[in-house]
């Protein structure tokens, strides 16, 4: 650093509209190609120079923002449109009852229990206590057998990393026992509830616990009422650094079941110990690495999977591990031919199946020998989740959802058949005022790709309508109807929201998401790119009107479209997206994604990442649109350098007088357990951003 810009920074704050972000003439040569990377110095997130970069760029940022006369007035209605008593899908656990509630402004939902479904709950654990802003957040929690003890897992200012603690349901207090240390985990109770397995990672050097990778994942056994340093060493692989653990007990509590993943590859292993045999080792049952296996149940060794080996689509198989061979499998619930096969579980002696036709959920039940015993009828077209439980129960709950619906909770019986509801929201809007279509457009190599456009009714289809594209197209994830008040309001501003099922997520099966992954990447730009245009041929919008948003692999979206097609869009939310394809794999979990981009090590994945790369794709001259990139200073999943280097290049690179910005929220993370306060302040600046950038006049 250049000590008189030092001296500037200590002594002044420096400002983002007099001194632009240090370039340097950092260059990397990778495969014999030099790659530049001007912005490098922002990596160091603890640097005096990053931390004014960061202050300067707010300052900026909340400045155009404060200028919006209708910030205010977007803002009353968000909150108005959030201030309505929610619920969490109830589950049962011994013989209680447990679920979430939230008043409506509260930061955190509050975890309620109640011995009766019609009796007075009472609050077993409240987050909001926990911080005067709603930072602290209850990520995960888990019950024993006999709902009477409960860990429960803590993450602060929206980190992946968690502090598992353990609470006495009666008492409501907890007792000393302390995990630290733990990502991407759950706790899984031993059937005496004398302990749990988790898994956790050692602990990082300090300072690097943001952004240090993570590797060396170790399957432990936790017993109450001992030091965490005490905790048994079931399963690891010092020859395996990049591999996860997932494990926890069979229903029965004779095995223990180990899901091995390789980062994000949703082609896993299913290991297994059996506990009714002292000193058993571990046996590793599918560990070809083939294809997704999810364990489901099991009927004594009769192990019930849910694969996609020989089946795109999924469908479920019986392995009896006593001959385990796959000519000895039995398939219990074959492939079907148009829906895909979302999940799977054993409640009240049947299975309960939900699948996705068109990213639309169904649920049917079969016997455990695969009859089909019928459908659950919904109460319409959109978004099924819920059905937790054991085998013997012979209850459970679901909720339904769609765009303009918040999630109704179901209470199911299995004997009768019948469902009640058990919460249904207030709503402070009028949802029958809103209509959904199912349109699809042509991609750029012929497929068909469909998009839910969601709008007012009495919309003219006119070409002036301001639109929201949204998308994500990656990692088998699907992109099915959910409601949010954030979209609400966007529609009651005359606004079409539009989300589109791009290649790459796991609508149509494993198919689809190969289609849309590493040297296949393309394709889901192409799609995005597809449905903008398509919008604009069908008259619903135009470029002056239409923008695009997405998160994570949708800003990695968002961030190559922009550079691709400039002049396709006039405004851009990229979220904390994965915005340097080349250095990607070097920070936190990072690595993990190689299954799905490729590895910018290997040489020809490296031609691919660097073809479509944000950070690297940006042209100095071009008017880029109007763009606002949002990210947050504690996201450890996508490291908030791919932003900050990302906002940085496009500042230079930028020709024209529409704002290119960054919103880099404090005390938040990738976006799990982000409060209510953050999440209505966040999406206020974003539809006072494309008021003010695509011209739109509220009603």
């Amino acid at each position: 650093m250049r000590p008189w810009l030092l001296l500037l920074i200590l002594v002044t704050p420096l400002s983002a509209d007099t001194i632009p972000a240090r370039r340097t003439d950092h260059v990397d040569t990778l495969h014999g190609i030099a790659i530049a990377d001007p912005y490098r110095w922002l990596e160091d997130d603890h640097s005096v120079e990053t931390k004014a970069w960061v202050a300067a760029q707010n300052k900026r940022t909340n400045t155009y923002l404060d200028a919006i006369p209708e910030r205010r007035r977007i803002e009353a209605r968000l909150t108005e449109l959030w201030n309505v008593e929610r619920y969490g899908t109830p589950f049962k656990a011994g013989n209680r009852f447990f679920y979430s509630r939230n008043d409506g402004l509260q930061n955190q939902s509050v975890l309620l229990t109640t011995d009766t479904l019609d009796g007075e709950p009472r609050v077993l654990f409240d987050p909001n206590t926990l911080s005067t802003d709603g930072t602290v957040a209850l990520a995960d929690y888990e019950l024993s057998d006999d709902g009477s003890l409960m860990a429960y897992a803590l993450s602060r200012s929206g980190s992946d990393w968690q502090e598992w603690r353990v609470r006495d349901v009666a008492t409501g207090k907890d007792l000393p026992d302390l995990i630290e240390w733990t990502k991407f985990t759950g706790a899984a109770w031993t059937k005496d509830n004398k302990g749990f397995y988790y898994s956790r990672y050692d602990k990082p050097r300090k300072g690097e616990e943001f952004k240090a990778g993570n590797y060396f994942q170790k399957v432990c056994y936790h017993r109450l009422g001992t030091a965490q340093s005490e905790d048994e060493l079931i399963y690891h692989r010092p020859d395996q650094k990049k591999w996860g653990f997932d494990a926890w007990p069979t229903e029965d509590g004779r095995y223990l079941l180990i899901s091995v993943r390789r980062g994000t590859d949703r082609k896993n292993g299913l290991f297994y110990k059996d506990l009714g045999r002292k000193d058993a080792p571990v046996v590793e049952l599918l560990n070809k690495f083939d294809a997704s296996y999810r364990f489901i149940h099991n009927d004594g060794p009769v192990f019930f999977v849910k694969t996609n080996s020989d089946a795109p689509r999924n469908r479920v198989v019986a392995i009896d591990i006593t001959r385990p061979g796959r000519s000895h499998w039995k398939e219990i619930i074959p492939e079907a031919p148009r829906s895909t096969l979302r999940s799977a579980s054993v409640i009240g002696q049947r299975i309960v199946a939900h699948s996705m036709t068109d990213a639309r959920s169904s649920i049917r039940f079969h016997d455990l020998q695969g009859k089909p015993l019928g459908p659950l009828e919904l109460p319409g077209t959109g978004t099924a989740s819920g059905f937790r439980g054991k085998s013997t129960d012979m209850e459970s709950f679901y909720s339904f959802t769609t765009f303009t619906s918040p999630p109704v909770t179901y209470h199911y019986d299995f004997e009768t058949g019948k469902s009640t509801i058990f919460k249904k929201p207030a709503v402070k809007f009028a949802p029958d005022k809103f209509h959904t279509e199912v349109r699809k457009c042509t991609s750029k190599d012929g497929t068909p790709v469909q998009l839910f456009i969601v709008s007012r009714k009495d919309l003219p289809r006119d070409g002036r309508n301001p639109t929201l594209l949204y998308g994500y197209g990656g990692f088998n994830i699907s992109m099915q109807p959910r409601y949010s008040p954030a979209t609400i309001a966007w529609l009651e501003m005359g606004g079409i929201y539009v989300v589109a099922n791009l290649r790459g997520g796991g609508e149509y099966g494993r198919d689809w998401h190969e289609a849309g992954m590493r040297h296949n990447k393309q394709n889901v730009f192409d799609d995005f790119i597809a449905a903008a245009e398509f919008l604009i041929d069908a008259k619903y919008t135009s470029t002056p009107k239409l923008a695009i948003a997405g998160g994570s692999n949708g800003g990695l979206l968002v961030g190559a479209c922009m550079t691709q097609r400039p002049d396709l869009f006039a405004a851009a939310l990229p979220a904390v997206g994965v915005m340097d394809m080349l250095r990607f794999h070097k920070f936190t979990i990072g690595w993990a994604w190689i299954a799905e981009y490729g590895s910018p090590d290997d040489p020809e994945d490296f031609q691919v990442l660097r073809r479509y790369s944000p950070y690297h794709n940006l042209k100095p001259g071009t008017r880029y649109p109007s763009t606002m990139v949002l990210t947050a200073d504690h996201d450890d999943r996508v490291f908030p350098a791919h932003s900050f280097k990302f906002a940085a290049a496009l500042q230079h690179a930028h020709k024209g007088d529409n704002p290119a910005l960054i919103r880099i929220e404090s005390k938040a993370g990738h976006g799990a357990g982000t409060p209510t306060s953050k999440r209505i302040q966040e999406a206020t600046d974003e539809w006072a951003f494309l008021v003010r950038e695509l011209d739109v006049k509220l009603p």
